[in-house]
């Protein structure tokens, strides 16, 4: 179906993140060697992507991470950087465009989360976000003191009593707490600094929070999950939701039962975001599009591919037959992977079922768990597009091939051809990411007590 078929269907403007992953989506990206190999631990490195997406007017920049050593040092880069450490060094280089990092609900605590957020708001003026994770793996477990992950259902009840918490010390200044009347030496008005008492099945905390109210109220809250228990928890206290569906059709139908549960919890669904993942590779033919995606192919092979699908499925890639589709009868239901990332694996087994895919063809339409569009600028602004109009999407996290050109490309080729069709800002209107996403000023609970 054509963008123009579905012109009339909603008013607005999307949203768009550019999702920062090392040296790019692709794992080959780090020896096509288009920034030194240690890049991905030099902030300027970091500071020039966000600017580029701020040049193009972006909502934010995203920042994946896990409390973990992740992948096959070996072949390739291994570690992070803390993200809200970096995030606050980028957000002293830039002036409008929103920082979303990562922090695990299950390997912190409420208050140090709250207050680490909290401050990034401060030091950014109103720019911060929390993306709200719950790690799935082994790994992550056994930096904490534990054998294992604990069971998904697990993860989301403490993950749900987190936010609840942090929500609470958020707001335990209230927005007019501080007087600041040197004259008087009337600093704040005590009644209006709350301790939130809060005594729960996984937390105790007296609070009040150690920081005053920041600019936006609370930073926004992000939460990447399509699993039952993600669902439930983005559904209750996201302002965005990063998701992994592959097709229109299950775009559509996450898209509908967000905004539904939204709903259900009596929140205004427009104030939810629906943002997919989309992976790309740009060209500015397809050709050259092709040839790009190939040439990051030869660093690993398609071996390297077909690893990423066996990865999610569970099974040995030495035991797939590329050329024959998923073996259905070796894969069991998502809800049998209790410890695993649920919502990953059920977008590329929807995928896969719905076209028919052979394992080599899916190991070429998904990167790192994401859809993937290898194509011309056009035919990127004609997807965006249409997912948007056809209420798949609220917006998207861009996830180029690799950095800085992927991001280049994006900015200079796509974002003109959205913001030419109207569906993408021209400039900056607000000052805080909460502005650029169109979502109001929360309302403070205690002073809703008062």
């Amino acid at each position: 179906m054509s963008t123009s078929q579905h012109s009339n269907l909603r008013d607005g403007q999307m949203s768009l993140g550019m999702n920062i992953l090392g040296f790019g989506a692709h794992s080959g990206a780090w020896r096509q060697a288009e920034v030194h190999v240690n890049a991905y631990l030099d902030v300027d490195y970091y500071r020039n992507i966000a600017r580029i997406s701020e040049r193009g007017c972006l909502d934010a920049i995203f920042l994946a991470d896990g409390p973990a050593l992740a992948g096959d040092v070996s072949k390739h880069p291994g570690g992070r950087l803390e993200p809200t450490v970096l995030l606050t060094a980028v957000a002293l280089a830039t002036q409008r465009i929103g920082v979303i990092a990562t922090a695990s609900s299950t390997y912190n605590d409420p208050f140090n989360i709250a207050r680490r957020f909290a401050s990034l708001d401060h030091i950014s003026g109103g720019r911060a976000a929390w993306n709200v994770v719950t790690n799935a793996g082994d790994a992550a477990a056994q930096n904490f003191g534990l054998a294992g992950a604990p069971l998904h259902v697990d993860r989301y009840a403490r993950a749900d009593e987190f936010l609840d918490v942090a929500l609470k010390l958020w707001d335990s200044w209230e927005d007019d707490a501080i007087i600041g009347d040197a004259r008087s030496g009337h600093f704040a008005d005590p009644r209006k600094v709350h301790s939130i008492d809060f005594v729960g099945q996984h937390f105790s905390v007296k609070g009040p929070l150690n920081v005053p109210r920041s600019p936006q109220g609370r930073p926004v809250l992000v939460q990447a999950g399509s699993s039952e228990g993600g669902k439930a928890l983005g559904s209750r206290y996201a302002d965005a939701i990063f998701t992994t569906q592959t097709t229109l059709e299950d775009g559509q139908q996450f898209y509908r039962e967000m905004k539904a549960r939204a709903a259900g919890w009596g929140r205004n669904p427009e104030y939810l975001k629906i943002m997919p993942g989309l992976s790309t590779v740009i060209g500015s033919t397809e050709a050259e599009a092709h040839a790009r995606f190939d040439a990051l192919n030869a660093w690993h092979g398609e071996h390297g591919l077909l690893e990423q699908v066996a990865g999610r499925i569970g099974i040995p890639a030495k035991e797939l037959d590329p050329d024959a589709p998923l073996p259905w009868e070796r894969i069991g239901a998502v809800a049998e992977f209790e410890r695993g990332s649920q919502g990953f694996l059920e977008a590329q087994l929807n995928l896969a079922r719905r076209e028919n895919l052979s394992i080599r063809q899916l190991s070429r339409r998904i990167l790192v768990g994401h859809r993937l569009l290898v194509g011309t600028p056009e035919q990127v602004a004609d997807t965006l597009s249409h997912w948007y109009l056809a209420h798949a999407a609220d917006g998207f996290n861009i996830m180029p091939d690799m950095f800085p050109s992927g991001v280049e490309i994006f900015v200079d080729e796509v974002v003109p051809l959205l913001q030419r069709r109207g569906l993408f800002r021209h400039e900056y209107t607000g000052s805080t990411l909460r502005e650029h996403l169109g979502l109001p000023f929360p309302t403070n609970q205690y002073a809703l007590r008062a």
